[in-house]
């Protein structure tokens, strides 16, 4: 250990602090394993124990969480408006059934399309639980009150959240379990 570092060499026989050069390398080209290091360019590449492979690809810069609503422009969610507010009433009639199909044929780059659906899913398969709930406390009663109480609430919330898909809001609704990812948080 040298002044509170360890002095073992890394790839291709650096050690800490130490600039490689291309003396270093070719010197240890027979000891080095297989890896991702820099070339005598300084470039990242793949050593394969022999020779220097392709070099390494760009860095994938960032998204900052929450910046897909807003980098999300006009036009794409104008595209997509019919196929979101589809995805919000569609439990309505069928259940999760139609939020389920609209979320599985949706692309990836189509995220307001993509966000109803797993908003509309995620409400449908919550509304199905409590629905099945209420049922159950029809055996002490309650469940009679219950029952109809949510049936309306859950046809009501569908009907906002569709109306706002078709404004073009990236609506969330307000008593939600997140099972299905792809909701954009806003």
């Amino acid at each position: 250990m040298v002044g509170g570092q360890f002095s073992t060499p890394g790839p291709l026989g650096r050690t800490p602090g130490r600039r490689l050069t291309y003396a270093a390398t070719v010197n240890d080209q027979q000891q080095t394993p297989p890896g991702w290091f820099e070339d005598p360019s300084g470039q990242q590449r793949w050593w394969d124990g022999v020779q220097w492979g392709d070099a390494a690809p760009p860095p994938v810069p960032a998204v900052p969480y929450g910046a897909a609503a807003q980098a999300y422009g006009p036009a794409q969610i104008d595209a997509e408006k019919g196929m979101a507010t589809l995805a919000q009433a569609l439990p309505i009639v069928i259940g999760f059934w139609g939020p389920l199909i609209i979320y599985l044929i949706s692309k990836p780059e189509q995220r307001f399309t993509r966000h109803h659906a797993a908003e509309a899913l995620n409400f449908s398969i919550t509304l199905a639980i409590a629905l099945i709930v209420s049922g159950l406390l029809m055996f002490v009663l309650i469940g009679f009150v219950l029952f109809p109480i949510v049936l309306i609430a859950g046809v009501v919330f569908h009907i906002i959240a569709a109306l706002a898909a078709n404004r073009g809001e990236w609506y969330r609704y307000p008593i939600n379990l997140r099972l299905v990812s792809g909701a954009v948080e806003v």
